[in-house]
């Protein structure tokens, strides 16, 4: 049993927390790149929100949102 966690020990520091570590070297030898990664991943959360708000005035514009409050059986 004790394998096993060191098993999922080895997978988190290795491969799954990696890139943090990627980052957090590059920032210490480049600090405009590694702050230019993280406003890459920011510009691509702020255009999938911008795009699913867009998504959501087109349904209420459709009439396709139901709004009752009794849409949910458990609401009754």
């Amino acid at each position: 049993m004790k394998s096993f966690f060191e098993g999922i020990q080895w997978l988190f520091d290795n491969i799954i927390l990696g890139l943090h570590e990627v980052l957090r070297s590059l920032e210490l030898s480049n600090w405009w790149l590694a702050n230019l990664i993280s406003w890459a991943f920011i510009i691509i959360c702020c255009y999938y929100t911008w795009y699913w708000t867009k998504q959501l005035q087109a349904h209420k514009d459709n009439n396709e949102e139901n709004q009752d409050t009794t849409a949910h059986s458990f609401l009754k």
